[in-house]
């Protein structure tokens, strides 16, 4: 499973690195461009992200609008359902208003920090990314 780690938070970055790094490789991303940049490049080089962590309090561009740029791209690649990357939102943030807003911006799975490993795990399983 290849993982991208969108946080500018250190602590939360390193948390969710060992967590995630046992089932595979996880780069990571400190701010919303990085981020964006970060998964078209991977789709040019074929290399696609199965899983993206997304915090949305982000500099530059913050995680919504993030989410919203990577399923529009999506979208013009012509990448539906399955093909997709599987987004789960990471964040403090856990008012239903933003809760909302991902799940209609099509995020598979919405954690409020901190992390639970059980949480997260639970969830990875859910989206078919690990057998564990």
């Amino acid at each position: 499973m290849r993982t991208l780690v969108v946080d500018d938070d250190f602590i939360s970055r390193k948390i969710l690195v060992t967590l995630l790094s046992k089932y595979g490789q996880c780069d990571v991303a400190i701010n919303g461009k990085e981020a964006i940049d970060a998964f078209k490049m991977a789709w040019d080089e074929k290399d696609k992200y199965d899983l993206i962590c997304l915090d949305i309090m982000l500099p530059e561009i913050n995680g919504q609008e993030v989410l919203k740029a990577i399923r529009h791209y999506e979208e013009q690649k012509k990448i539906v359902g399955s093909d997709g990357v599987k987004i789960i939102m990471t964040t403090a943030l856990g008012d239903s208003d933003n809760i909302k807003a991902a799940f209609r911006e099509q995020c598979e799975a919405y954690l409020v920090k901190p992390i639970e490993k059980q949480k997260l795990l639970d969830k990875l399983m859910q989206l078919g990314l690990v057998t564990e």
